[in-house]
C-alpha cells in the first residue's frame, strides 16, 4: 500500500466516526439514544437495514463464493421480498401500536415475562457471537494480506465502532450507515470497472459472461429438492423466507433500525426499499466475483490465495514446487483452450472443463500437502480471493478506498449489532429485573455502559475466533441455529391466540434443543442431512406444533382438575 492509500483509508474512517459522533452528540434520554426520537425517513431506514446486514463479510466473501461456486448463492435471497411484505403487514403495526423499544417486549404482553426473557436471551447469544465474527472476519484477512497484527486490527475496528455507537446511539448508527453504504457501493462499482479493465482488449464483458457460463459459473437457478443441497430455488424461497422473517422481523439489530422511523409508513417504505434493492445488490457483488474469475483466466492466479497462513517455505519444498509447476502448465494449456473457445472450435469447451478440473485437483493436492506439512494450515481461502485481486491489480488510491469499504462495512454491521445488544440488555433485562425507576439519565448512562461492555465482548470473541468455512456462510449458519425458534415463538404469538405462555416456552425450548442436536451431530450416520437454511423452517414448525400440543394437554389437565 502506498502513502496515498493510507491517506484515503485514514481520512474516510475519520470522517465517518467524527460525523456520527458530532451529529448525534446531544442525546439526553433513553428514547433518543435507543430509538433516535423516531426521526428517520424511509431512505435512511432502508440504507441502515441494508448496512446492518451487509457486513464486511459480504464484500470479502461473496465475490470469493462466486469465484469458487458460481452465481447460485443469489438464490439465498429469493425469499427476502416476500418476507418484507409479511413483516410490513403483520409485524410492524403491532410494534408501532405498542410503542416498544425491543421486539421482545411484545412477547411479555402476549405471553409472560419468561417467554420474553427466553427469546431475548437467544437473541443475545446469537447476535453476540455474530458481532465478534463481523469484527474478526475482515481483521484476519486484512492482517494476513497487509501484514498487520491480527489482535490490533480487531481492536482497531471494534474500538472505532464503540466510539460513535456509545456517543450517539441508534441515530449515530443510522446516520453513519447511510454514508457507509454510499462509500461501499461507490467503491464496489469502481472496483467492477477496473476488473473489466483487466480483460484482454478483444474480450468484452459479454464474452466474459459467455466464458463463465461455458465453465458452469452462471447457473443461477437450481430446481433440485434435496435437503442436503445448500443453495437451491426451494431453499431460498422457503428456508430463506423463514430466515429473513426472523432476522428482519424479530432480530433486534434489524427491528431497531425501523422502530426509529418517523411513522409506520416510513418504516414500511424502508423495508420495501430493502426488499427491492437487496437482491440486485447481491447479484452485482457476486457478478464482480465472476468477472474476477474471468480475468484470472488470462492472468494466472496464485495456486493458493493465502500463502501467509502457513509457516512452510513453499519455494523450498520440492513436492510443492512440482505441483505448482504442473499447475502453471495447465494454466498455459487453458489459455490456448480459451482462445479456441473464442474462435468457436467444437472441442474447446470440453477441453476447458477438463483443464479446469485438473487445475482444481492440483490446488486441492497442493493444499493437502500443505496440511500434511503444517497441520495448522487453513485450507479455506475463498475469502482472500477478491482482496488478493484488489491488492495485485487495482491502482493506488482505489486500494485505499476498497479497504475503507471493508472497514466501513465491518463498522456499520457491528455498530447496529452493539446498539441492538445494548437495547435488549437495557430494556428486557436491566429495566425489567434490576431497575424500574424512571431516572432517564441513569438509564441512558447504563445503556452506554452496556454498549461498551458488548463492544469489548465482541472484540473478545473476535480475538479468540477460529476461521472455518466461507465466512458469509458462517454468519448465516450462526443465525439459522437460533432464528427458527425465535420466529416460531413470534408466529405463535401473532396467529395462535389460544396458546399461552407456558406452552409457547415449551415449544421454544424443544425447538432450540432439536436444532442444536441436528446441527452438531450432523456428521453421525443416524442423523438426517439437512442444510442450515431449512433450520429456520423446521425450528418454526416445531415451536408451533409443540406449543399447540402442550396447550391442548394443559387445557385437558385443567378440565380434569375441575
Amino acid at each position: 500500500m502506498s502513502v496515498f492509500d493510507w491517506l484515503v483509508l485514514g481520512i474516510t474512517l475519520a470522517l465517518i466516526v467524527g460525523y456520527g459522533s458530532w451529529k448525534t452528540r446531544k442525546n439526553r434520554n433513553l428514547e433518543g439514544y435507543l430509538k433516535g426520537n423516531n426521526s428517520e425517513n424511509w431512505a435512511t431506514i432502508g440504507l441502515s437495514i441494508m448496512a446492518t446486514q451487509a457486513s464486511a463479510i459480504t464484500f470479502l466473501s461473496t465475490p470469493g463464493q462466486a469465484y469458487e461456486h458460481g452465481m447460485g448463492f443469489v438464490q439465498f435471497y429469493f425469499g427476502l421480498p416476500l418476507a418484507m411484505v409479511l413483516i410490513s403487514v403483520f409485524f410492524l403495526p403491532i410494534y408501532y401500536r405498542l410503542k416498544v423499544y425491543t421486539a421482545y417486549e411484545y412477547l411479555e404482553s402476549r405471553f409472560d415475562v419468561k417467554v420474553r426473557a427466553f427469546t431475548a436471551l437467544l437473541f443475545l447469544i446469537s447476535r453476540g457471537l455474530a458481532a465478534g465474527i463481523t469484527i474478526y472476519a475482515p481483521a484476519i484477512i486484512l492482517s494476513t494480506l497487509l501484514g498487520w497484527h491480527l489482535q490490533l486490527t480487531c481492536i482497531l475496528i471494534g474500538g472505532l465502532v464503540i466510539v460513535y455507537t456509545v456517543s450517539g446511539g441508534s441515530r449515530a448508527v443510522s446516520l453513519t450507515q447511510k454514508w457507509q453504504m454510499a462509500i461501499i457501493m461507490g467503491g464496489m462499482v469502481a472496483a467492477f470497472f477496473f476488473v473489466l479493465g483487466e480483460l484482454p482488449e478483444n474480450f468484452s464483458m459479454m464474452d466474459g459472461v459467455n466464458l463463465a457460463g461455458a465453465m458452469g459459473k452462471m447457473n443461477i437457478i437450481d430446481t433440485s429438492t434435496e435437503l442436503d443441497n445448500r443453495y437451491t430455488l426451494l431453499s431460498g424461497l422457503v428456508g430463506g423466507l423463514f430466515l429473513f422473517l426472523s432476522y428482519f422481523g424479530t432480530d433486534q439489530s434489524q427491528v431497531q433500525r425501523y422502530l426509529g422511523g418517523k411513522s409506520l409508513k416510513e418504516s414500511r417504505l424502508g423495508l420495501m426499499f430493502n426488499g427491492l434493492v437487496k437482491i440486485p445488490m447481491q447479484f452485482f457483488i457476486l457478478f464482480i466475483g465472476i468477472m474476477v474469475f474471468v480475468t484470472y483466466q488470462f492472468n494466472t492466479p496464485p495456486i493458493i490465495f493465502n500463502k501467509s497462513a502457513t509457516t512452510i517455505d513453499t519455494e523450498q519444498n520440492q513436492e510443492l514446487v512440482e505441483i505448482e509447476k504442473k499447475y502453471k502448465e495447465v494454466r498455459s494449456y487453458k489459455s490456448i483452450a480459451i482462445a479456441g473457445w473464442k474462435e468457436g472450435e467444437p472441442m474447446a469447451t470440453s477441453m476447458l472443463h477438463h483443464l479446469h478440473h485438473q487445475e482444481k485437483e492440483l490446488r486441492k493436492e497442493y493444499k493437502e500437502k500443505l496440511i500434511e506439512l503444517d497441520p495448522n494450515y487453513q485450507e479455506k481461502d475463498s475469502d482472500y480471493i477478491f482482496l488478493t485481486f484488489v491488492l495485485t491489480y487495482l491502482p493506488h488510491g482505489l486500494i485505499g478506498l476498497l479497504l475503507a469499504v471493508i472497514f466501513s462495512a465491518a463498522m456499520s454491521s457491528t455498530a447496529g449489532e452493539l446498539n441492538a445488544l445494548a437495547s435488549t440488555t437495557t430494556v428486557d433485562f436491566y429495566k425489567r429485573y434490576f431497575s424500574k425507576s424512571d431516572d432517564e439519565r441513569k438509564d441512558l448512562i447504563t445503556s452506554k455502559i452496556l454498549t461498551i461492555i458488548w463492544g469489548l465482548l465482541a472484540i473478545g470473541v473476535a480475538l479468540i475466533a477460529g476461521l472455518f468455512e466461507n465466512l458469509i456462510q458462517l454468519v448465516n449458519i450462526l443465525g439459522s441455529l437460533f432464528y427458527g425458534t425465535i420466529l416460531g415463538v413470534f408466529l405463535v404469538a401473532f396467529f395462535f391466540k389460544a396458546v399461552k405462555g407456558n406452552a409457547a416456552l415449551v415449544g421454544g425450548i424443544v425447538s432450540q434443543v432439536f436444532i442444536l442436536v441436528v446441527h452438531f451431530f450432523k456428521e453421525e450416520e443416524w442423523m438426517p442431512q439437512i442444510e442450515f437454511l431449512y433450520y429456520n423452517l423446521i425450528g418454526s414448525i416445531i415451536v408451533i406444533l409443540i406449543a399447540l400440543i402442550t396447550q391442548l394437554i394443559l387445557n385437558n389437565s385443567n378440565k380434569l382438575k375441575t
